[in-house]
């Protein structure tokens, strides 16, 4: 096992728990800030990997001041923060639409911004800001082949910025593209596929100024292309997944140069044959997405990871490994963002490998006031 994994002693640390390794995040931030060339101008981190505050403040005391995020719950925890620059990048409507007023409400001094995708969207958030003499910024969600929310690139993405401008309460504030259908190992695939959003957007920024309509911000990409993006002028990058890395990115970008900063402790709790194990670790705590390979077990070598259950997980050893029962085994999750998710908090080990506290994953819940 690589010995920047090794906990002293980890007999206090239920199973199956998130373990962080505070001194890989503080290195995973560091290399989110070189690979923008030392710009933090250029860097808005999502929460949505973490949802937590103290990796805010770590994120501030490095110099980044701005955040991204997708629930108002996560909008609020980085309110209380003390960041001010706040896109939430999620659609707001029905009930949203209340509760992003009363958040206005509570943080008057906090900057948030939201995106729309529809006319309906536009004329909603129009409401409830002018009936409560409000004012809000408002990005259009730009589809550059996602295919999830946004609008294409076109008449109507144009009218509907327009109809933005023309809203009371709303402030046209550009364009939000996130690219997450981008999967491209090799490097130079990726750039020319990034090549390909940042063209529609130049179209867009085009057309919208041929309307005398400004684009004062432009937020693009998630972890495997900011570094693109975020050398590129006039874009802000909006990486999530960096903050803690996991198996899946580690595997197929190691490009990117981060290092899985978490991990799952679990342990044996049987062993029905020599060469089969199973953990405590069930896809009740470690994400049960992607489909196939959900972790990799990083303490046992050669080990492979086969049938789960909610509370179990089945895993075939070489033949002659020593193990024993409660034996602690380290799982690095295939996805980690819903596997933070699944847990209230994680513990914290420091460089020389001893569990120096435990934070509290705040925005997990979605309630805004309990």
């Amino acid at each position: 096992m690589d010995r920047k994994y090794l906990i002293q002693d980890a007999s206090q640390i239920p199973s199956p728990s998130l373990v962080v390794y505070l001194d890989l995040v503080q290195k995973n931030i560091e290399r989110a800030i070189a690979l923008a060339d030392g710009d933090v101008s250029k860097l808005r981190p999502h929460v949505k990997t973490h949802k937590t505050a103290e990796i805010i403040a770590m994120q501030r005391e490095a110099g980044i001041t701005k955040q991204k995020c997708a629930t108002l719950r996560e909008a609020k925890m980085i309110a209380e923060a003390g960041v001010t620059d706040i896109l939430i990048a999620y659609q707001m409507v029905g009930p949203n639409i209340e509760r992003l007023v009363a958040l206005k409400r509570e943080f008057p001094d906090a900057d948030f911004k939201v995106i729309v995708d529809h006319p309906d969207g536009v004329k909603m958030l129009s409401q409830a800001m002018a009936e409560n003499g409000m004012t809000i910024k408002t990005m259009l969600d730009l589809n550059a082949g996602m295919n999830r929310t946004g609008i294409d690139a076109g008449d109507a993405a144009v009218d509907l910025y327009a109809q933005i401008e023309d809203a009371e309460g709303l402030v046209t504030w550009g364009l939000h593209v996130y690219d997450g259908h981008i999967h491209d190992e090799d490097l130079e695939d990726r750039r020319k596929s990034c090549a390909h959003s940042m063209a529609l957007v130049a179209e867009m920024k085009d057309r919208l100024s041929a309307k005398g309509l400004d684009v004062p911000l432009v937020v693009m990409g998630g972890t495997p292309t900011f570094p693109i993006y975020a050398k590129t002028p006039e874009i802000e990058a909006s990486p999530g997944t960096f903050i803690f890395f996991d198996y899946g990115y580690s595997t197929r970008y190691p490009d990117l140069g981060f290092t899985p900063a978490t991990l799952l402790l679990s342990r044996i709790i049987s062993i029905p044959t020599a060469d089969q194990i199973t953990l405590d670790l069930g896809y009740k705590a470690i994400a049960a997405d992607p489909q196939g390979v959900r972790g990799k077990v990083v303490s046992i070598e050669g080990a492979e990871l086969a049938h789960q259950n909610e509370e179990h997980w089945i895993v075939k050893i070489p033949a002659g490994t020593v193990v024993r029962l409660g034996q602690e085994v380290y799982v690095c999750p295939t996805h980690v963002c819903p596997t933070v998710a699944i847990h209230q908090s994680y513990y914290l080990i420091d460089r020389e490998g001893n569990c120096i506290d435990k934070w509290q994953v705040t925005a997990r819940n979605r309630e805004l006031y309990a």
